[in-house]
């Protein structure tokens, strides 16, 4: 078992997650963007751990490696956010997207969610594959619900319905 831990969220980590995103989105996906752009991450408690909603880490001997985050938009249903793993722990070896993902499940269908949607990049080419393999189905743009926080840059949409 690896030595990495997956724990929500709590005051104090903003420093660590903006440490993890913001490189994976301007270094490795050239996306021009910087924490201003994001003003979800300078409130995710108010953001994210509000309603059915959720943010987790991954922690590596106290280094935040990894997020993910749902964001609650009603009628039992969340728009999944910010998946972020660092590069030196990513892979099959370490399972931090899955287990990330596997803790965002758990508590959706603790607090009732019947469905997760999300929005990403053409570019992220890997996490098409991860979503899909996790049970997500690509779905068109005018599908989602008026109530979706959709992001300038996302041009790719999943749902994943959740068995209670």
């Amino acid at each position: 078992m690896s030595d990495i831990v997956i724990r929500s969220f709590e005051s104090g980590d903003e420093e660590g997650v903006i440490g993890v995103i913001l490189p994976i989105q301007r270094e490795e996906f050239g996306v021009a963007i910087t924490a201003a752009d994001q003003p979800d991450l300078a409130a995710i408690a108010d953001f994210y751990q509000s309603g059915k909603g959720g943010f987790w880490v991954a922690e590596k001997a106290g280094k935040i490696v990894g997020t993910i985050s749902l964001k609650d938009i009603g009628n039992d249903e969340a728009a999944l956010r910010k998946m972020f793993v660092a590069a030196e722990v990513r892979g099959k070896e370490f399972g931090v997207a899955a287990r990330l993902l596997e803790t965002l499940m758990t508590h959706a269908r603790a607090v009732g969610l019947k469905t997760i949607l999300l929005g990403t990049t053409d570019k992220f080419l890997a996490a098409h594959r991860f979503y899909e393999k996790n049970g997500f189905a690509e779905v068109a743009v005018e599908d989602l619900p008026a109530g979706f926080p959709r992001m300038a840059v996302d041009t790719k949409f999943y749902r994943r319905k959740i068995e209670q």
